[in-house]
């Protein structure tokens, strides 16, 4: 049974009842308000009333102004533009929004997607190769390039320009490309920061579009691609990533691009889709050809050249890899050097490089630690890691400098190479680092609740103003309710497949009563009948034969404290 700690969003109560004062909407909706940083009414109407005229102006990002004339030079004298981005989600629906863009008036243009096993991560030497094979002057790179400082060198020794699109951190140094668009940059006024790649992309498309008079709608049908990297690549959900993820999947839902359309429609989905449903269910499709295949074959299909039926494939191949490697690494933990450890660093040479940052998640979910799983790719060793709450691993691994072959990534997600011989050596020194800097509170899954609330909250006018906090994503999640003292009403019982769940009817101090279901908790049920409990949750809408209710989802329960 997994203990989670929970935690109250800290808020100031002036500010709540300032903006009640000026909003007339209830104290919880305030509070949700102020704890987002929204504390007057203007910000809190941009906030519930997004619009596309709220995007800043791309010109603001540093080197945006040369990146657009170096792309016009190209057009005017017909050189060819090779559009280069990365293998995962990110990478291949940026390369498929620029090169999009660019191709309702321009053709003479080409896209090029490393091969994960052979060129690895990012730039390479074979991607420069290609171009100067097929004499293209110009590539734009998305999601990748920052630290691409030896390739780079290798392309201007061939006079071929690089615009770098990436929104990974930047190293001391930086590449001495054409052009580089990353808000990253220390000396980058652009005021949001967190874009992602595809955004970055999108940023170019805007500016490029502006400069010439283009329609607006030339750059906006393409809007779907930048809510799916949003989605996929966990970049926060706030300022500009929210109105882009906002109006990207409106058009997800209600006109998506042919490519889009064909996986959405494998889907079979009858619902709106959710930030949350394009992470699970079409990102893997588009992730699947990077991690089992090529990536060629996602973008390909997300610029309607070719059918989504080969994703399929290979998302269920990957779907097997993923289960079978997972598997293995549990079973690897099961050892009891492992057990001691408060970090995660394992090893095998058979592991599928496309599937480990996967399984790192999965041994997340089960070993609460900050995890790193290796594999074996062209005689190195190549890992992704993934973070726990509040726990910086970029930082960590950047500590370990001297094993490091090459790396970059963020604060919950990197991906490195190092020799084979350093493996124990690094495992180690990992170790270390984890061990001197992560907190007591970090070992232990936490519960970030919004507010406390009574049952009598839970009506369909509250449930209309939460709708509007959308799209949810890190930074700004669904609200996450909790109430005390809580007890059984009636018919609470376990469901499902050897009773592993629980369905709950409960009732609050005031007597007001809700229902709802709680997913792997069957073994609360005594819990639930016989005590006095606290109750932590999301409200949901449950459609059922054409009626919609709300109930709750339940995060977790423990016995009330008093």
């Amino acid at each position: 049974m997994t203990n989670y700690r929970w935690k109250i969003k800290a808020f100031e109560q002036s500010k709540v009842n300032n903006l009640h004062q000026v909003l007339g909407v209830n104290t919880t909706i305030c509070q949700l308000l102020v704890q987002r940083g929204f504390e007057c009414f203007d910000d809190s109407k941009n906030f519930f009333r997004m619009t596309l005229d709220q995007l800043h102006n791309p010109f603001q990002m540093l080197g945006m102004e040369k990146a657009v004339l170096r792309i016009q030079e190209a057009i005017e004298t017909n050189q060819k533009i090779l559009i280069y981005g990365d293998y995962d989600v990110d990478g291949t629906t940026s390369v498929a929004l620029v090169y999009s863009f660019i191709a309702q008036f321009y053709t003479n243009i080409d896209y090029y997607i490393p091969d994960r096993n052979n060129e690895g991560y990012g730039i390479s030497f074979l991607g420069i190769d290609y171009a100067e094979e097929n004499n293209i002057p110009l590539i734009i790179a998305l999601d990748c390039g920052i630290k691409a400082i030896d390739k780079v060198a290798y392309a201007n020794e061939k006079n071929i320009d690089f615009i770098i699109c990436d929104h990974h951190t930047p190293g001391a140094e930086i590449p001495a490309a054409y052009a580089i668009l990353n808000p990253k940059q220390t000396d980058c006024v652009y005021p949001y920061k967190e874009l992602s790649g595809c955004g970055i992309g999108f940023k170019l498309c805007q500016a490029y579009a502006q400069k010439f008079d283009l329609e607006n709608e030339l750059l906006f049908k393409y809007l779907d691609f930048v809510a799916i990297s949003i989605a996929c690549d966990i970049v926060p959900i706030t300022g500009e990533n929210r109105i882009l993820a906002k109006f990207g999947l409106e058009k997800l839902n209600q006109n998506p691009n042919l490519g889009i359309k064909q996986i959405i429609d494998i889907l079979n989905y009858d619902k709106s889709l959710t930030i949350s449903d394009v992470v699970f269910k079409v990102g893997p499709r588009i992730n699947a050809a990077g991690r089992v295949a090529h990536a060629k074959e996602a973008v390909s299909v997300l610029i309607g050249n070719s059918s989504s039926e080969s994703l399929q494939g290979n998302n269920e191949e990957r779907q097997e890899l993923d289960k079978d490697t997972t598997e293995s690494a549990l079973a690897l933990l099961e050892k009891p050097e492992y057990k001691k450890r408060v970090s995660t660093v394992i090893y095998n040479p058979e592991w599928h490089k496309g599937v480990i940052g996967i399984v790192a998640s999965r041994l997340i979910e089960v070993h609460y630690k900050p995890t790193i799983v290796f594999t074996k790719s062209k005689g190195m060793l190549v890992a992704s890691a993934r973070s726990v709450k509040d726990f910086n691993v970029y930082k960590a691994i950047n500590a370990c400098s001297e094993y490091l072959v090459n790396f970059g990534g963020h604060f919950y997600a990197a991906g490195l190479t190092i020799e084979e011989k350093d493996f124990e050596a690094f495992s180690n020194k990992f170790e270390s680092i984890v061990q001197a800097t992560i907190t007591e509170e970090q070992k232990i899954p936490l519960i970030e609740i919004d507010a406390e609330i009574s049952f009598a909250n839970i009506t369909t006018s509250f449930m209309n103003l939460l709708k509007q906090f959308a799209p949810f994503g890190p930074e700004n999640m669904k609200p996450v309710f909790v109430t005390k003292n809580v007890k059984n009403a009636r018919y609470t019982k376990v469901v499902g497949k050897e009773d592993a769940h629980l369905k709950v009817h409960l009732k609050d101090q005031l007597a007001y009563e809700a229902s709802g279901i709680a997913f792997k908790m069957g073994n609360k049920l005594d819990l639930v009948l016989n005590e006095t409990i606290d109750i932590c949750y999301t409200i949901e809408e449950n459609e059922w034969n054409g009626n919609t209710t709300l109930q709750l989802m339940v995060k977790d329960i423990r016995k009330a404290k008093g």
